[in-house]
């Protein structure tokens, strides 16, 4: 398999620090966070194991560079799917948010499975990862404030949140993903359940 290093300026500067991100997050995808060292790093980026620390001063401060990028992409993903709540069809917006959170984590399995995880990204370490994450959420609840006439925004957008974040998990590590291992399937497996919770959640004035 080609490496996608093999693409990236020389080694160098901010090239040097790019490289070492891409090196981090493709270990993430093939390893875990267990298999994430600053000395792996090194070895596939080409350069001596002292080099990353010049641009990170540990394995946390990668992983918090790499989540806060992650959330400003999961952000920008669910602010274009906001784009379709002027349209007037709360159905399909809230499909559309769904889909762009699911497709987040099937496009970046590795990081998305440490990006919510204190133990091993302390938010209260890193103000860019608190502030990307409250972007993304900010963009969730923007979307449950415009669907429901409520003042309980919160509690609805964690009942969202807890929907289809269960989903992407059950997909990358459950038995959906187990009965889907092709992508394509679990996308049109997403979009199927995406489909029945949005009908369910919008179909019936709250409390009922």
């Amino acid at each position: 398999m080609t490496s996608r290093l093999s693409s990236e300026p020389p080694a160098g500067g901010a090239g040097l620090r790019e490289r070492i991100l891409l090196a981090a997050e493709q270990l993430l995808d093939e390893a875990g966070p267990g298999g994430l060292s600053m000395r792996e790093v090194a070895r596939r980026v080409g350069v001596t194991h002292q080099a990353p620390y010049h641009h990170f001063g540990d394995r946390e401060t990668i992983l918090a560079e790499l989540v806060t990028r992650g959330l400003r992409e999961l952000a920008a993903r669910l602010a274009l799917a906001n784009e379709g709540l002027a349209d007037g069809q709360p159905v399909e917006a809230a499909m559309a948010s769904g889909e762009a959170y699911v497709g987040y984590a099937l496009d970046h399995p590795g990081l998305f499975r440490v990006m919510f995880r204190p133990d091993l990204c302390d938010a209260s370490r890193f103000v860019s990862v608190e502030q990307a994450g409250e972007q993304a959420h900010r963009e969730l609840s923007h979307m449950v404030a415009t669907l429901y006439a409520t003042r309980d925004t919160e509690t609805l957008a964690q009942v969202y949140w807890a929907q289809v974040h269960g989903l992407a998990v059950l997909l990358l590590d459950g038995p959906l993903g187990a009965m889907t291992p092709d992508t394509g399937q679990r996308r049109a497996l997403a979009r199927q359940a995406l489909t029945v919770f949005a009908r369910q959640m919008l179909s019936r004035p709250l409390g009922d």
